[in-house]
C-alpha cells in the first residue's frame, strides 16, 4: 500500500513544481489513499474510488461526490502508466454539472458595517489588522491568501505598489493602489511596529502574537464579524465569505465601466491582470453575479444590434 502513497506524493510534488497549488486536491487525494490503506486495498479500483467518493458526511449531493471522484480519476490516469492493474473511473460514473456558487455582493453600507465591527476585536492590534485587511481586500480585489502572504518588502508605499508573489499557478504581479490606501497602510505599519517592537515575521499583516495571519483560519474571526455587522442573508443562500469582497470589487469595477459607457470588452484584460486572473474569461464570469450588471450588458448588446444596418 505504501507504493500507492509514494506514487501519490510524487505526483503531487510534480504538479506543485509546475505551479499548481493543489491544496484541496492534495488533501482529497491523500484522504483516498488513507481509505485504501484502511481497507487493505493495494490496487486502485473503480469500486474503491466510488465508495470513497460517496463516503463523506459533508454532503449527499451526487455532484459533490462527482468532484471527489474526479480527483481520483485524474490521479488514476497517471498511476495507470506505472501500474497497469489500476482502473480509471469512467467519466460518466456520476453526474457532473459545473456549478459556480453565486457570490454575495457587499453593498457599501455592508462593508462599512464590517469595518465598524472590527472595533469589537481585542487586543487593539487585532482590531486594527482586521480593519485594514478588510479595507484592502475591498479596494483591490486581492485574494485573501495573497494579502496574508504580503511581506513588508512587498509593500512599496513610496510608489504605491503592492507586489503579489506566488499567486495562482505561481504568478507574480504588481498591484497599484490609491493614495488613500497608501495612507491607510502607512498608518497601519506604524501602529503595528509600535505594538510589535521585535518583529517575529516579515509579514505585513500580523496576528496579535506577532505571527503571520493564517489564511485558513481567517473564517473563524470573520464569521463573528459578519454576524456583528448585522448583514442579512436571504433564506436559502450561503453565508457570505471574506473572499466575496473580491467578487464585489470586480463587479463594482465592471458596473462603473458600463455606466461610463466605455468599451468594457477592451478593458477586461486590464481588470484580469489587476486581480490576477489567468484568462479574461474568468473575469467575464462576474457578469452573471449581479442582476444590474447583467442588465447593463444586455442593454449594451441590444443597442449594438439596433445600430446594425
Amino acid at each position: 500500500m505504501n507504493v500507492i502513497r509514494g506514487h501519490a506524493e510524487d505526483y503531487l510534488a510534480m504538479r506543485r513544481a509546475l505551479g499548481f497549488k493543489l491544496t484541496t486536491f492534495g488533501q482529497k487525494l491523500l484522504s483516498f489513499v488513507d481509505y485504501l490503506e484502511a481497507h487493505d486495498l493495494d490496487v486502485l479500483t473503480t469500486d474503491a474510488a466510488l465508495a470513497w467518493a460517496r463516503a463523506t458526511p459533508r454532503s449527499s449531493d451526487e455532484v459533490h461526490w462527482s468532484r471527489r471522484l474526479m480527483v481520483v480519476r485524474i490521479f488514476a490516469r497517471h498511476l495507470a502508466v506505472l501500474d497497469p492493474a489500476t482502473q480509471v473511473p469512467p467519466v460518466d460514473l456520476l453526474p457532473h454539472h459545473y456549478r459556480r456558487i453565486t457570490p454575495h455582493l457587499y453593498s457599501p453600507g455592508e462593508i462599512s458595517a464590517l469595518l465598524e465591527a472590527t472595533d469589537s476585536l481585542r487586543p487593539a492590534l487585532r482590531a486594527l489588522t482586521w480593519r485594514i485587511l478588510i479595507g484592502l481586500l475591498a479596494v483591490t480585489g486581492m485574494r485573501t491568501g495573497e494579502a496574508c502572504r504580503l511581506d513588508r518588502d512587498d509593500v512599496d508605499l513610496g510608489d504605491g505598489l503592492l507586489t503579489v508573489r506566488d499567486s495562482k499557478f505561481g504568478k507574480h504581479r504588481q498591484v497599484p493602489i490609491h493614495a488613500s490606501t497608501v495612507q491607510a497602510l502607512d498608518s497601519y505599519g506604524r501602529a503595528r511596529d509600535r505594538f510589535m517592537v521585535t518583529a517575529a515575521t516579515p509579514a505585513w499583516f500580523v496576528s496579535s502574537r506577532g505571527t503571520r495571519l493564517d489564511h485558513s483560519n481567517l473564517k473563524y474571526t470573520f464569521i463573528p464579524l459578519f454576524e456583528a455587522a448585522g448583514i442579512q442573508v436571504p433564506a436559502g443562500q450561503r453565508r457570505p465569505r471574506l473572499h466575496d469582497l473580491r467578487h464585489t470589487f470586480c463587479t463594482a469595477t465592471l458596473l462603473d465601466w458600463y455606466r461610463e459607457g466605455v468599451d468594457v470588452q477592451a478593458r477586461l484584460p486590464w481588470l484580469s491582470t489587476y486581480v490576477g486572473h489567468v484568462d479574461p474569461k474568468s473575469t467575464f464570469w462576474y457578469l452573471s453575479g449581479s442582476p444590474e450588471l447583467l442588465a447593463l450588458a444586455a442593454g449594451r448588446l441590444e443597442h449594438a444590434f439596433e445600430e446594425q444596418p
